[in-house]
């Protein structure tokens, strides 16, 4: 089959690779109709790097069709259409029956000492082949799906694999008080949909982020927005003028590591992936290495009493945090890898006919597998409008 490979920093390529099969009582293998690119897939790009090796499949954000059920998974069938969640957790050990499938303790990468195995996503979530190819293997695979009705494209529930539901997540941890304001730092993927279900919910929602496309977006839906390049020295500022002077009752940053701003910090994480992978990647996992540019915007922001959520991801392990900010502010903070099936229930009953999260319409590309490389250097360079990448690879 045809799948997405890295190969180094900025390179994947799409070539040939063996096809998946059942391999334990508890897989299963669909094929493949719709895997996106995400944000977090920029991270192996560029800054994660250290943690991958050549010839890893990416791709965490996948549906697609029931080919083949090993004998222990009974709630699914060949034909059966599935949405992937992106964390691969067993349902029933004590973690998963608390809902926090991200820390699974039937898939949790002990060696690496993280939380459940992800697809796609490097040796520290244990190096599983993604789902940006032609068919996937899902291990844990009776409780490791979502099922879809018939019907629909796929644009309807394209994104029920990670970012909607991390961005369900998102807006629920930030905890916006009955009327409140949240503020939506990155209108990515993930901080677009976070303004739609921040506004669905009845929140006054203000997004930040200096790409044109990205707030004309969210502009477009009605959403207050603000143009960090004409404020990036100020923002504080002015989204406290907004506010009353006070700030706004929450924050969601959804930029992470990937966040604009500190030089030093970009040369960081550059020069630890130039090293050889035996000395970056214990320094990626002890350094601060990241750009916190969006946190300490967050802080700043929001009033004192308030709630930051973090949904960006970040990868430092000593970075520099603003503790007596955060203690005198009495900030909360809640933060963590989305436990996708835990919102779901909540989820579908908006991926209706009227569609008022604009799923249909999300994707701003829809292009072959094969396309991939050249869709995620767009991506990561924030060009010809790319906000979300569809890849089909029937096309």
């Amino acid at each position: 089959m045809k799948a997405v490979t890295w190969h180094g920093q900025r390179d994947v390529r799409v070539e040939e690779v063996p096809d998946p099969f059942v391999q334990e009582p508890t897989d299963a293998v669909i094929r493949v109709t719709t895997s996106n690119i995400c944000g977090s897939d920029l991270h192996l790009y560029e800054p994660l790097s250290p943690f991958m090796g050549v010839g890893d499949i990416l791709g965490h954000e996948s549906m697609g069709q029931v080919v083949e059920v090993g004998t222990g998974v009974t709630d699914l069938k060949v034909g059966d259409r599935v949405a992937i969640p992106f964390q691969i957790s067993c349902g029933h050990c004590w973690m998963c029956r608390q809902q926090l499938y991200t820390q699974c303790e039937t898939t949790q990468v002990r060696d690496q000492g993280m939380g459940a195995a992800l697809f796609g996503f490097s040796k520290l979530y244990g190096e599983i082949p993604g789902g940006q190819a032609e068919y996937l293997r899902v291990p844990q695979a009776q409780f490791t799906h979502i099922k879809l009705p018939e019907g629909p494209a796929d644009d309807r529930f394209a994104y029920l694999s990670d970012i909607l539901p991390t961005a369900w997540q998102g807006v629920e941890y930030a905890a916006v008080p009955e009327g409140g304001t949240l503020v939506v730092l990155g209108l990515g993927p993930i901080g677009d949909f976070a303004c739609r279900i921040a506004q669905h919910k009845g929140y006054r929602v203000i997004g930040v982020d200096l790409v044109p496309e990205r707030l004309e977006r969210v502009r477009a839906r009605g959403i207050e927005v603000v143009d960090l390049r004409e404020h990036e020295d100020d923002l504080g500022d002015t989204i406290r003028d907004l506010t009353g002077g006070r700030g706004p009752d929450s924050v969601l940053d959804a930029v992470g590591l990937e966040a604009h701003g500190s030089p030093a910090t970009t040369f960081v994480q550059k020069a630890a992936g130039l090293l050889p992978k035996a000395i970056s990647a214990p320094l990626m996992q002890t350094a601060g290495v990241d750009r916190l540019d969006a946190l300490y915007s967050a802080i700043d922001i929001v009033r004192r009493g308030g709630t930051i959520s973090l949904s960006g991801v970040y990868g430092g392990m000593a970075d520099p945090i603003p503790m007596l900010t955060l203690f005198d502010k009495q900030i909360a903070l809640h933060m963590g890898q989305c436990n996708v099936k835990r919102w779901i229930p909540e989820i579908m009953p908006l991926l209706t006919d009227d569609d008022p999260l604009g799923c249909d319409t999300f994707a701003t590309h829809r292009v072959p597998l094969s396309q991939a490389p050249e869709m995620y250097r767009k991506f990561q360079e924030k060009s010809d409008g790319v906000v979300k990448v569809q890849l089909k690879p029937e096309l």
